[in-house]
């Protein structure tokens, strides 16, 4: 467990957590939910909550709450983000919502600040799906977003279903699914993050208000074809659906071109059985397309489905398509933005590529989001940076947001 400090700042928090996770083979970071890294993590937030004469409690959906006041109110703000990561992702995403959380509470318990309903912050679980390939899988429980027998079927890379692992980290799984109870009492939610881009880059700005989040979708393409040895199996009398699978994620560029605005990826592919002398037998590729309008995801989705299904059958192969995930184009509410601007004068509106537990929980609750500027315009990489000057910026543009949310009548 990392030392607790008298005094943080935004960097000295993420210094602690520095070696938690890291990846030797890939780079950066891996911290799938559940593991030894991510469950460290939370016990070193809950630590530091604790420290901070913070009530600490975990949901039925895993998400971690530290609470100053009585939440029966409904009215409470909320803060946080997320601790697990992708596999070798960076330093930033994710942790610096909460460590810069943890730093805006001491903020404003520096100020003298007495605020007029609870302020909490939140810890979800698998925001990015890389272990169950659900991203948002915790606050997509909490609000309903997924069916909960459905969420309890997902399998890891090993086998493993989610109610298993839930399990042996502590939850019953028999009650992963919608808390109403635990969102009424969540007036506001306002997530602060690591810019997925270069939009603050550009503008030279610092800190900026999310506008909205785009339409986005995760879907899983499996190609079967007919395994067989490297050596003595003449090319003519293939079905191999690696072949298939190299065309499908050629034929995935092609179709986010064909529509402006779009983004189609293909970022794992995994063949069976997975030899070096050996024909693959079937091949899965997951997909990920956004869109700001919801129809174009549709749309190139389904121009994807019909030139997969006919390269498939140029090999000899089959194919199908399954949604894993998908979620509409968010637009956080105007009145909030405003507030959030006046607080924040000069931090520009941002539409953001990338998808958030903010972007899940506006569906039932008020939804904001502050980024922070990333000087690289890279993430999901070890690449991933936030300057030390600009982390305490986003610290004290939240501290200011949510003195003025505590605030407000």
């Amino acid at each position: 467990m990392p030392e607790l400090r008298s005094t943080d700042t935004v960097t000295g928090l993420l210094a602690e957590i520095a070696d938690v996770g890291r990846d030797r083979q890939r780079g950066g970071y891996s911290r799938p939910v559940f593991s030894t890294a991510e469950r460290d993590l939370t016990g070193w937030f809950i630590a530091h909550a604790q420290r901070r004469g913070l009530d600490v409690h975990t949901d039925l959906n895993g998400v971690i709450w530290a609470s100053s006041g009585d939440l029966s109110s409904g009215e409470s703000v909320v803060t946080g983000s997320h601790l697990d990561s992708v596999p070798g992702g960076g330093a930033f995403d994710g942790p610096l919502g909460i460590c810069s959380a943890l730093v805006a509470f001491d903020r404003l318990q520096q100020r003298g600040f007495t605020p007029l309903r609870p302020l909490s912050i939140a810890v979800f679980p698998e925001e990015e799906g890389s272990r169950f390939g659900v991203a948002c899988l915790g606050s997509r429980l909490l609000t309903g977003a997924i069916d909960p027998d459905r969420a309890r079927s997902l399998r890891d890379a090993d086998g493993n279903t989610l109610a298993e692992v839930a399990a042996a980290s502590g939850l019953d799984p028999r009650f992963l699914g919608q808390d109403d109870g635990t969102l009424a009492a969540v007036g506001t939610f306002l997530e602060l993050h690591v810019e997925q881009g270069r939009g603050l880059v550009d503008l030279s700005k610092p800190v900026g208000i999310a506008r909205s989040i785009l339409g986005h979708g995760r879907w899983r393409i499996t190609v079967e074809g007919q395994g067989n040895h490297a050596g003595s199996t003449l090319m003519a009398d293939r079905r191999d659906p690696m072949v298939t699978a190299a065309r499908v994620v050629v034929a995935v560029r092609e179709a986010a071109l064909a529509h402006p605005d779009s983004r189609a990826t293909v970022g794992r592919l995994t063949p069976v059985p997975g030899g070096t002398n050996v024909i693959a037998s079937s091949v899965t590729l997951w997909l990920d397309v956004r869109h700001p309008r919801h129809e174009i995801v549709a749309t190139v989705v389904q121009a994807i489905t019909t030139e997969a299904g006919r390269l498939a059958a140029e090999e000899g192969c089959r194919v199908t398509v399954a949604e894993e995930s998908l979620s509409g184009t968010v637009q956080f509410p105007t009145g909030l933005r405003d507030m959030l601007s006046h607080t924040l004068p000069g931090s520009p509106l941002l539409d953001s590529g990338a998808g958030h537990d903010a972007g899940v929980l506006a569906a039932r609750v008020e939804s904001a989001m502050l980024f922070v500027r990333n000087p690289t315009g890279v993430s999901h990489s070890p690449e991933e940076q936030v300057e030390a000057d600009d982390a305490e910026a986003g610290a004290i543009a939240l501290a200011d947001a949510l003195q003025a949310l505590l605030t407000r009548d």
